[in-house]
């Protein structure tokens, strides 16, 4: 191997032995020791997140109070009588609607529009997956709309870095893992992970989809894109990552091929079926393209929108569609990092489905026409990009790792949400 490039072990690797494992034939633990070698396990990974992110969590709380101009907005669009109550605005206020009322999809004109807004807003524009499980948290334990999205999305943030870890540890080792957990707590746009939006709910599929793939468990891979793509119309690049790594399975590996074509069949089903009901109901099969164009102003344009943002931040230009300075400038930081981290991502030699659902995910965000700032929230779901920083990272001593990390999770509450919900639209 050479010294200067890291390689991974391959897809059928498996990751070393937990502290506590049973050894190879021994006598089968009990319950109790079960949840023992549990606890060892993921212990350590949910208190790395929970620890940073409910630092970043409280700065966020204390800006917004002592702030307070979230007393003066609407409820809708970041503001609330609590600094909490910021958390369940912009998006977060669609989902608890389709949580209460459901959906009633339709291509409403706004009377006398002439501009780039020429339709209401629609609850269609929103997945339905979450909503939906606000709806079923809500109704078994009582907690209101809000109340039960905050739950769903916390619970799946915990389970999302869970997944996070996996993949990373199987690539690079525990340690490695967890660093990869400390950076999704940390990073641009993470102050959507403990709010009332979906971010949290989408990573944790993909995170444990592109496991899936990379385990050879090709049933649970193609649920968990079939999931996916009912949260958001961007798992079409998990489809097609989970679409390549099925086809090289069974073209290198030889593998039995209907396990991957089954999987590969059942993943779009998600995303195809939604807007395919959404066009139903509308009378228009191209209707949520429409809803998204017309109601937010949020189309495919090949990049022209981003390229102008790119041009323009950088020499203190803000004349663009939708400028948000500070939003703004926190996302070029983000998307000129993502190019920089794939390549790392590459020189690894990773499976193909981290490096493809990376990639067209990407590609999708850079190329449509939408408030720019919220490309750090948008980028978020991108978690193979924390593969090589942790990589780097686990070589850190213990406390320098702290360190850095932990500086990272109290700026965070500025960065990663304060700027979002307040200084820009998320």
């Amino acid at each position: 191997m050479s010294s200067t490039t890291t390689r991974l072990p391959g897809p059928a690797a498996a990751p070393p032995a937990a502290p506590g494992d049973p050894a190879p034939g021994g006598p089968a633990p009990g319950p109790r020791e079960r949840l023992r070698r549990l606890a060892v396990r993921l212990g350590p990974v949910l208190a790395v997140y929970g620890v940073l992110k409910l630092a970043g969590f409280t700065v966020f709380l204390v800006l917004l109070d002592s702030a307070g101009d979230f007393r003066e907005k609407h409820f809708r669009f970041g503001g609330g009588a609590h600094p909490w109550d910021v958390l369940g605005s912009w998006d977060g206020w669609w989902y608890q609607q389709i949580a209460q009322h459901g959906y009633d999809p339709a291509l409403t004109p706004v009377p006398g529009a002439t501009g780039m807004i020429t339709l209401e807003g629609n609850s269609a524009a929103f997945f339905p997956l979450y909503p939906a499980l606000m709806r079923l948290v809500s109704e078994v334990t009582g907690l209101g709309p809000y109340g039960a999205g905050m739950a769903v999305s916390v619970v799946c943030s915990f389970v999302a870095a869970l997944g996070i870890h996996a993949v990373t540890a199987r690539l690079g080792g525990r340690r490695a893992g967890l660093v990869a957990v400390g950076l999704w707590a940390v990073w641009p746009g993470s102050g959507t992970e403990w709010a009332v939006y979906s971010e949290s709910l989408y990573t944790a599929l993909a995170a444990w989809a592109c496991w899936a793939v990379i385990t050879r468990r090709w049933a649970a891979a193609g649920v968990l894109t079939f999931a996916a793509g009912l949260t958001r119309p961007t798992a079409f690049a998990l489809v097609a990552a989970l679409a390549v790594a099925g086809l090289i399975a069974v073209v290198r590996r030889r593998e039995n091929w209907r396990q991957p074509l089954a999987a590969v069949a059942i993943a779009p089903l998600g995303v195809a079926g939604y807007l395919a009901w959404v066009g139903y109901r509308m009378g228009d099969w191209g209707g949520y393209t429409k809803l998204q164009e017309g109601a937010w102003g949020h189309t495919f344009d090949y990049g022209r929108h981003s390229l102008d943002v790119l041009t323009s931040v950088p020499v203190g230009h803000f004349d663009y569609l939708f400028a948000m300075p500070m939003e703004d400038l926190i996302g070029v930081g983000v998307v000129l990092l993502v190019p920089l981290l794939t390549v790392l991502l590459v020189r690894l030699r990773p499976p193909a489905v981290l490096v493809v659902y990376t990639v067209l995910s990407y590609l999708t965000v850079m190329g449509t026409q939408q408030y720019f700032g919220n490309v750090s929230r948008y980028l978020l779901p991108l978690f193979p990009l924390f593969v090589p920083l942790a990589l780097a990272m686990r070589r850190l001593s213990g406390p320098v790792l702290a360190a850095v990390l932990g500086t990272a999770a109290l700026a965070s509450g500025s960065y990663a949400g304060y700027v979002l919900f307040e200084l820009g639209v998320p």
